[in-house]
């Protein structure tokens, strides 16, 4: 089985935060290699919570704050390949589909690995910071709030 990470939202406060924020399901990378030639006097306003902690959403290239480990499809993992690969071409020139594809792999496997750390419905956030050495990038999972089935039972007390 393969994970990846979707967008989830718990309030509208990424609606503030970020000047795009990603669509709650879509699919979601780390996509810090946008803020890779960045310097401090980048980092203002809703571009520094982007920075700060936002994942990338795939589809919209939103940023959310909290992802989940959800398990994704070979096929939905290649169409997702193309979909960046397409990204790096309009956005960061790449000359074409062919010579992004296997940067948009990589990206995607750094992904799943960090994923496949975690069992699923595991939330993740990540922390960026501007070093002397590029962007640092830390990651935290939030293990999944299983409730207990007594949570839930009717206990009923027979009566004497």
């Amino acid at each position: 089985m393969m994970y990846l990470a979707r967008a989830i939202h718990f309030d509208e406060s990424d609606q503030n935060v970020f000047a795009n924020p990603a669509r709650t399901g879509e699919w979601c990378i780390s996509g810090g290699f946008e803020f890779s030639n960045w310097v401090e006097d980048d980092l203002t306003g809703k571009q520094r919570q982007a920075f700060a902690n936002g994942w990338l959403g795939l589809e919209t290239s939103g940023r959310v704050t909290f992802v989940a480990v959800t398990q994704i499809e070979e096929a939905e993992l290649e169409e997702l390949t193309d979909v960046l690969a397409q990204h790096f071409v309009d956005f960061y020139g790449a000359p074409d589909l062919a010579s992004a594809r296997p940067v948009a792999t990589e990206e995607l496997t750094q992904m799943r690995d960090l994923c496949a750390e975690n069992p699923p419905n595991t939330l993740l956030t990540v922390a960026r910071e501007l070093s002397d050495a590029g962007v640092r990038e830390s990651f935290r999972s939030i293990e999944p709030q299983s409730a207990g089935l007594e949570q839930f039972a009717i206990h009923v007390t027979p009566e004497d």
